[in-house]
């Protein structure tokens, strides 16, 4: 078993706001350089750039895992995480066919292009990524699970678009895998206020928009190797 330090909340530039600098080159070198050994892809409601940052991450030594920041109906942002190709189209049929089609405006939103590992443009997502698409977080959660996936609840400290800020507290019977805080949280200071969350794996992570975030935040998680096998182990070990 090794330490492997993960973040696992990385935008690209397929976000509408994220940095013309993240593209996938970019990414997988500033994580190396922060001394990461695992990362996950998680765009707007999109898997579309996963594969490419797979590809520059498997050549450069370093493991990406397919990842989404979905939000839903009740603007929750949520993190959903699957391991084959197959399940990432899956996922991303689930999203394209859920998300209201609601044109991007890039004057005001900011472009959702694609790009292969020498940024040059595969494609351009239409409709505007940060919608909140038509499902429930209990509807995302089933889906996610239903297959294979994990699903995380994203900075779930947040003022915006988080669990706590929301709904007020974290559901009771909400099948999450871990819940994700964001960088600007203290874990231990937010556990020992939130005792009745202790049953949940915490994880922190950059929320990455621009490359000098990537690595702001991290989870040091034990596994057999970085990838998304050990970090489903890593996630669903029971605690006490």
């Amino acid at each position: 078993m090794i330490s492997a330090k993960a973040d696992l909340h990385i935008h690209t530039f397929l976000s509408p706001c994220g940095d013309i600098g993240m593209t996938p080159l970019n990414i997988v070198r500033q994580a190396k350089a922060k001394g990461l050994q695992l990362i996950a892809v998680t765009d707007h409601n999109s898997t579309l750039q996963g594969p490419v940052v797979r590809r520059v991450g498997e050549r450069e030594g370093l493991a990406v895992i397919y990842g989404a920041e979905i939000t839903t109906r009740e603007e929750v942002h949520c993190l959903a995480y699957v391991e084959t190709e197959e399940q990432r189209l899956v996922l991303q049929h689930y999203l394209e066919q859920h998300l209201p089609p609601v044109p991007n405006n890039p004057d005001i939103f900011g472009y959702q292009l694609w790009v292969d590992e020498n940024e040059q443009v595969l494609g351009e997502a239409p409709f505007l990524l940060i919608s909140g698409i038509d499902q429930g977080i209990d509807q995302v959660a089933g889906f996610v699970h239903s297959i294979g996936g994990l699903f995380v609840p994203a900075h779930i400290e947040r003022p915006r678009n988080s669990l706590i800020s929301q709904l007020g507290f974290v559901p009771p019977g909400l099948t999450a895998d871990a819940l994700e805080l964001s960088r600007f949280t203290n874990p231990v200071d937010f556990c020992s206020k939130n005792t009745y969350l202790k049953k949940y794996t915490i994880i922190q992570s950059s929320d990455a928009h621009y490359p000098g975030d990537i690595g702001s935040a991290s989870t040091s998680l034990l596994m057999e190797k970085p990838g998304f096998e050990g970090l489903k182990t890593a996630l669903t070990t029971p605690h006490e």
